[in-house]
């Protein structure tokens, strides 16, 4: 999404930021399974890995999770209900996977689930920031 934002040229309207719903992989590099996948697609993943916190929702507009049980499990971190608002999956925002309801974890799939997520992702995260970039440029 980084990536796809600094194209569009976006930086200023749009931040993007990454974290994980467990905390054993905070301050871990990327999986290189995934680090080389993505490399394949043009990403060069160099970011370490936070958990979400509860004041992602105060800092952001929207926290998009992967499956049902990270929404589950980021939910539970909103400080009130009312923040439940900001909270969406990301297959809310693919168009080209009806059949996948969730993102599927890759680490379990080999290395074509690391290229399907990768694809899944760019796929939403091109949707996303359509939606997006409306909300920066609204029509006049």
């Amino acid at each position: 999404m980084e990536k796809m934002v600094a194209e569009a040229g976006l930086q200023k309207c749009i931040e993007v930021d990454s974290a994980g719903v467990m905390g054993w992989h905070a301050g871990n590099l990327p999986d290189p399974r995934m680090v080389q996948a993505a490399a394949s697609h043009g990403y060069n993943l160099t970011h370490r890995a936070r958990q979400v916190r509860e004041e992602d929702y105060y800092n952001f507009d929207m926290i998009i999770v992967m499956d049902d049980s990270n929404y589950e499990e980021v939910s539970r971190l909103a400080p009130e209900r009312k923040y439940l608002d900001k909270l969406y999956r990301m297959t809310e925002f693919t168009t080209e996977y009806p059949d996948y309801h969730y993102v599927p974890d890759p680490y379990y799939e080999g290395v074509e689930g690391f290229h399907l997520v990768i694809g899944m992702l760019e796929n939403g995260c091109r949707e996303l920031l359509k939606q997006l970039s409306e909300r920066c440029h609204p029509a006049e």
